[in-house]
């Protein structure tokens, strides 16, 4: 199993923002995780991720980990090309297929200020991708794409999780989205008889 998590609970202070959650993602698999605005998705991700170890549970990963956040985490003084290969050990041929993969072909020796928000996702992605990890995050990867790349992005990202068999979680706002990635689907759900706690809603598929 790449992927276990027992999250017993999670804290903001006096807030609860995640309970009793316990599962698996295998390698292949794909977890689409789903919920309103604000109801720790986003934080469930940064705790797999072991960006955030304030939490009362275990979280046990197996191999190499690369996620995609909401925003590009890029670095702004380094091109497109330096971006994808520092953080993958990729030569700068892989690199630029990396990059020609995600519609950015060309693109290697711009800096991330010239790319627009939508290249600058495509970047993270191509990065992640390109990294061929064991267990790939991703969290919203396809926000702000218009409709016709949102596409093209699924069809890689299916491609690659057929190639590369991570152990993938993806979070997500879109059901379609879901619909097509996902092997099994996981709905954080916001109990308001609860004060607010934030809780799995459970897992299908």
């Amino acid at each position: 199993m790449s992927l276990s998590v027992a999250i017993r609970a999670k804290r903001f202070g006096p807030a609860l923002v995640l309970r009793d959650m316990v599962f698996q993602v295998a390698r292949g698999e794909v977890l689409a995780v789903r919920g309103p605005s604000g109801v720790g998705k986003s934080t469930l991700l940064r705790i797999i991720a072991g960006l955030d170890s304030g939490f009362d549970g275990q979280v046990r990963r197996h191999g190499r980990l690369a996620m995609v956040f909401q925003e590009p985490t890029l670095l702004p003084w380094r091109s497109a090309r330096d971006n994808l290969r520092l953080t993958t050990g990729v030569d700068a041929a892989q690199a630029e297929a990396a990059l020609a993969r995600v519609g950015l072909s060309g693109k290697g020796a711009l800096y991330p200020g010239q790319l627009s928000l939508g290249q600058q996702r495509r970047l993270s992605l191509a990065r992640a991708y390109a990294a061929r990890p064991d267990i790939l995050l991703l969290d919203e990867p396809f926000v702000s794409l218009d409709a016709d790349l949102v596409e093209d992005m699924l069809t890689l990202t299916e491609s690659v999780i057929v190639e590369q068999r991570p152990a993938t979680v993806f979070v997500t706002h879109a059901q379609a989205e879901a619909d097509r990635l996902a092997t099994r689907q996981m709905v954080l759900t916001l109990a308001a008889d609860r004060g607010g706690v934030r809780e799995g809603a459970g897992v299908r598929g």
